[in-house]
């Protein structure tokens, strides 16, 4: 794993106004590690399949997540539940600095069990907190990640930065999912199956029996996004899940419903913070290996 090779990579093809955007996949904990400094770019209201723990560094941000807004600032600690939808805009004049881990709910499934003996995924109760010890842990497991360092070390502050979360911060993932009417649910699965063709608002409309201002309000209201912004978010997730396959960005646009490669980029880099190629590169390693190994087979 040459996690200081696709660091330095990184960081040389993302320097851009004084910004630098690195990201590592770590192969042994089975996640990802963000680093973002300089950063004013604003982020849509949007949300993500995975769990995101992140540490504010430096700057000044407003927050929207599930109806509140918060006002985060060095030392600010966010946690994200899947499906939690949220944006952040800077407050002040300055840029922001951020540390983050995305991390999948089978990954988290599997270090759930481990910490609390339950195979169930948790849940934050809050998404803003400040707390010394997490953001201890947080700083030292994210360090070790983006060095490529650690050993067992690496994982046992993993457990312990979990182990403590869950323990103060942790309820029940299922409570943390607000009641959604049967219609909207609806409307989610269309958007789902389909989401590589060219949806119209009365398709959707038709399948979850509503009107076109109904359906908007009441969507908006239980999902905090509209069904256009939940559409995008869709095929953004899955452009993800084909970029870390390999997949080219050209196929990986036409494959997830976007009209055209800029229009992919746009949307990726804005939901993201990240060019889908620079995202795809993260995931290198896994594809020589991949091939290697085929080729290993071939051979036989």
């Amino acid at each position: 794993m040459a996690l200081e090779k696709i660091q330095k990579l990184n960081s040389g093809v993302i320097h851009m106004k004084k910004e630098v955007r690195t990201v590592v996949y770590d192969d042994e904990l089975r996640m990802e590690a963000y680093r973002f400094e300089g950063i004013v770019q604003p982020f849509p209201s949007h949300f993500h399949e995975h769990y995101v723990i992140g540490f504010v560094e430096k700057g000044e941000r407003v927050l929207s997540c599930r109806d509140r807004e918060y006002a985060i600032e060095e030392g600010s600690i966010v946690l994200f539940n899947p499906g939690d939808s949220h944006a952040c805009v800077q407050s002040d004049e300055g840029t922001f600095d951020y540390r983050g881990f995305n991390i999948s709910k089978g990954v988290m499934f599997d270090l759930a069990e481990e910490v609390t003996g339950k195979r169930e995924l948790p849940g934050f109760s809050r998404n803003v907190i400040c707390d010394e010890e997490i953001a201890y842990h947080l700083r030292l497991l994210h360090e070790m990640v983006m060095k490529g360092t650690g050993e067992f070390k690496k994982e046992e502050t993993l457990l312990l930065l979990l182990s403590y979360l869950i323990q103060n911060y942790g309820k029940p993932f299922e409570s943390c999912i607000p009641e959604c009417r049967q219609e909207i649910e609806k409307a989610c699965e269309y958007m789902t199956a389909h989401f590589t063709e060219r949806i119209y608002l009365d398709q959707i409309c038709r399948h979850a029996g509503l009107s076109k201002s109904t359906l908007l309000r009441a969507f908006t209201k239980e999902k905090g996004v509209t069904p256009y912004r939940y559409l995008e978010t869709v095929r953004i997730n899955e452009a993800k899940k084909l970029l870390s396959e390999g997949v080219p960005p050209v196929e990986a646009a036409i494959r997830t419903g976007f009209s055209d490669q800029s229009h992919f980029t746009n949307y990726f880099n804005q939901f993201i913070g990240l060019a889908p190629g620079t995202y795809r590169e993260i995931f290198s390693d896994n594809f020589l290996s991949e091939d290697n190994g085929r080729g290993s087979g071939d051979s036989e």
